[in-house]
């Protein structure tokens, strides 16, 4: 049986926030991020960012990697308004 290519060749980092929570996303979704593309060299282990946090920001990174350069509409990406300016500050030192 052969398996995809793609599927089987896809590379994974993983993210761990400051309460211990890890995150495994797609090696290309997570160099969106400048800064996190400086740390894969090491253990990326974020000592102030919650997993609820690290968790939105996933997701952004997953969202911007589908829609960049998009042709269709894009959608809006939802922020709940009582993480907003946590989010904003990650995202700064995210650089993403």
């Amino acid at each position: 049986m052969t398996q995809n290519k793609s599927l089987s060749s896809t590379e994974y980092v993983k993210l761990t926030s400051s309460d211990g929570f890890e995150f495994y996303i797609e090696r290309n979704a997570a160099l969106i991020s400048g800064t996190i593309k400086n740390m894969l060299s090491s253990p990326v282990h974020f000592r102030d960012i919650t997993a609820v946090i690290l968790e939105k920001v996933c997701q952004y990174l997953y969202y911007k990697s589908r829609y960049t350069a998009s042709q269709t509409d894009i959608p809006a990406f939802p922020i709940e308004p009582n993480l907003a300016l946590e989010l904003l500050m990650v995202a700064d030192f995210l650089d993403c």
